[in-house]
């Protein structure tokens, strides 16, 4: 296992464990305008995980992995609607997509070959990183996100 990959599995476990068990009202009740669903945060989580590793593995992704895809930046770092309806967002569609793509992205963190570190790719938020860089930031990417579910979860109004 990479230096990276422990600290990816870490965060990423924490977060499924926040999400799982969650119904469709919850994973797509938002906290205030412009704001994140849980549901969404999700699939940006895999969508991120999805591109990074399609552009470090340099296989294209399916129709599916493309939407996935568009889910990293689409409606969370711009103006633009998010890939997937509220009416898509079910529990099944969320485990099922970060089971997508984790399935790309943890072969790639936990050999994390020193050839793949040094490739160069575009981030999520535009610039572009290394494969390095790339591993660091989803060593904690959803661990971030799961300390934002968590707080949505213990927001008033939350659904219970």
């Amino acid at each position: 296992m990479s230096d990276f990959a422990a600290s990816w599995l870490l965060s990423r476990t924490r977060f499924l464990a926040e999400i799982t068990g969650l119904n469709m009202e919850q994973l797509n009740w938002r906290i205030y305008p412009g704001a994140l669903t849980i549901g969404e945060m999700a699939l940006h989580v895999a969508g991120v995980e999805a591109s990074f590793g399609s552009q470090l593995d340099g296989r294209p992704l399916d129709k599916r992995g493309q939407k996935i895809m568009r889910s990293a930046t689409e409606g969370v770092v711009d103006d633009q609607p998010f890939p997937f309806a509220s009416a898509e967002i079910t529990p099944d569609v969320v485990m099922g997509t970060l089971e997508y793509s984790r399935a790309i992205w943890e072969p790639l963190i936990t050999a994390a070959e020193p050839d793949v570190r040094q490739k160069t790719i575009k981030s999520a938020l535009g610039p572009m990183i290394s494969g390095e860089g790339a591993f660091a930031r989803l060593g904690f990417h959803a661990g971030y996100h799961q300390g934002q579910a968590y707080m949505i979860k213990c927001a008033p109004g939350f659904p219970k």
